[in-house]
């Protein structure tokens, strides 16, 4: 279908954005054209201020609009344990569960030899300095439990082992509310593997 040049911009701007299809990068499109023009701007800014004041905190990895973020300059939180995770969402997801209070350490991806994605291209060297530099007494490895996760956690805990620094892996198994029928081989294999005392 014929477009004027500024709609099928906007529509093929879209469609970079993950999970968003054709048919719904036209909806929003036209959502867009349909809107306030302060909205519209309002949007824009947002967008643009989001790419340019965001940075990654030089201490942690996680974004931030200061050096350190506010994770690292919260003095109440446990500096003794760390908590390392693949991606930035991965602490906002943390943090919602109001359950943790140490603090993070982001990698900002996983080890993939098969994408060429080596430790060195990830943030594992920044990871081995602090945990030179600070009195780390556990370290909890969050990554995803996906090949890739595992092979960061693994190649991580074997690294950090030498040090005598607790190293731990989040458990992995049947979500809260699942059902044992419906759970594949590998999630009940983790869930059997994973089990404690009650």
């Amino acid at each position: 279908m014929y477009y004027p040049e500024p709609i099928s911009k906007l529509i093929d701007s879209f469609t970079k954005l993950p999970g968003i299809g054709p048919k719904t990068a036209v909806r929003l499109a036209f959502f867009v054209l349909n809107m306030n023009d302060d909205d519209v701007m309002d949007f824009a800014k947002s967008l643009v201020n989001a790419k340019r004041e965001l940075t990654h905190c030089s201490n942690c990895g996680h974004i931030t609009d200061q050096d350190p973020c506010a994770i690292c300059q919260d003095t109440s939180r446990d500096s003794s344990v760390i908590c390392v995770v693949q991606d930035p969402k991965d602490v906002i997801a943390m943090e919602k569960m109001k359950e943790f209070n140490g603090r993070y350490h982001v990698l900002h991806g996983a080890i993939s030899p098969m994408d060429g994605i080596g430790p060195e291209d990830i943030n594992v060297p920044d990871l081995i300095n602090r945990l030179k530099d600070e009195a780390v007494e556990e370290l909890i490895l969050a990554t995803n439990p996906n090949i890739e996760g595992e092979a960061t956690a693994m190649y991580i805990s074997r690294l950090v082992k030498p040090s005598g620094i607790k190293t731990s892996r989040i458990a992995h198994g049947l979500p809260v509310g699942g059902d044992l029928e419906y759970a594949d081989e590998v999630t009940l294999s983790k869930a059997l593997e994973g089990r404690r005392d009650l």
